[in-house]
């Protein structure tokens, strides 16, 4: 008998890649997103799938999901939460309540259903680190009122009641911290480096850098993070791991690459600092590597190129 998983936030960005991924390796995938963030155009694949069901639903307010496939669920994956700049201001509260009373319900669904339980967090839970490159055992330097507390806090919310449950109830865990991470799916609109820079190029505009382009981001391409995700999943490690690209670019060097893959000359233009934002980020995989074999193999043009096409879709 197929195993089955439940993905909260799976018509999302990343949810809809992993999804398909589940897919891929032959399991029975029912998907549940409330189109807050998330498009119904991400999952049109997947819904060709007879493997995959998709159910409308906000996780706040319920999570007594029936598996169309039978029996019960094999892992449960929250990945459930807008995840963007604008959705920090926008939809704060929305945030702060899928990633508490959202991780809660989805936390004692899994217990409920004998199930593993995979909570996607983020690098942001180490803030403005102190620490270069970031390794899991570092604790972060993190605001609990600024404008990137709703994300930061309430993912660190999210893990530290993953690992009540694996220590109160035994629960089998996953936690996976997500470096930035980009690709075909992103939202134009939802104040990221790559989705701005790119549709700005592509439309011939300045591209806009936050301060003054030395902060540094290393960025992941969408099917290496699937893969680590995956990879994860399937292993029996309990305690968070980090996931991401450990190359990194200052944001000059990133809007450089993008006018040389659209063949710009464009001016960079630099707005004020983001409150709080990091001037470095950057993961340390030693531990991915280690205990699932796992690095990114997607270069930054290689990946670029795939997402400014995708872009060009939606212009």
């Amino acid at each position: 008998m197929k195993k089955s998983v439940l993905i909260t936030g799976a018509a999302g960005f990343i949810g809809s890649h992993l999804s398909e991924r589940f897919l891929a390796e032959g399991f029975d995938v029912l998907g549940v997103d409330n189109f807050l963030t998330g498009r119904e155009a991400n999952i049109q694949d997947a819904l060709k799938n007879p493997s995959f069901r998709f159910e409308k639903a906000d996780v706040i307010e319920r999570f007594d999901f029936k598996n169309p496939f039978g029996g019960k669920f094999w892992m449960v994956l929250h990945f459930a939460c807008p995840a963007s700049p604008t959705d920090f201001e926008n939809l704060s509260q929305e945030i702060l309540e899928v990633d508490s009373i959202g991780t809660m319900n989805a936390l004692k669904f899994a217990h409920e259903q004998g199930a593993k339980f995979f909570i996607a967090s983020t690098s942001e839970v180490y803030g403005d680190p102190l620490v270069h490159p970031q390794t899991e055992e570092y604790w972060g330097n993190v605001s609990s009122t600024g404008p990137r507390s709703c994300y930061d806090e309430a993912k660190r919310f999210s893990e530290a009641a993953t690992m009540v449950y694996h220590r109160k109830y035994k629960l089998d865990t996953r936690i996976v911290r997500i470096f930035n991470t980009y690709g075909p799916r992103m939202r134009l609109n939802d104040g990221r480096v790559v989705p701005a820079l790119c549709e700005q190029a592509l439309r011939g505009k300045p591209l806009t850098v936050h301060g003054d382009g030395t902060q540094t981001r290393s960025f992941c391409y969408v099917s290496d993070l699937v893969d680590g995700i995956f990879k994860l999943a399937m292993s029996k490690e309990n305690l968070p791991t980090n996931v991401g690209n450990p190359v990194e670019y200052s944001l000059n060097d990133f809007a450089n690459v993008v006018n040389k893959l659209t063949g710009q000359k464009l001016a960079t233009q630099y707005l004020p600092s983001r409150p709080e934002d990091p001037r470095r980020r950057k993961p340390d995989i030693s531990k991915a590597k280690r205990i699932l074999g796992w690095e990114p193999k997607v270069s930054l043009e290689d990946g670029l190129k795939l997402t400014l096409d995708a872009f060009k879709k939606e212009l």
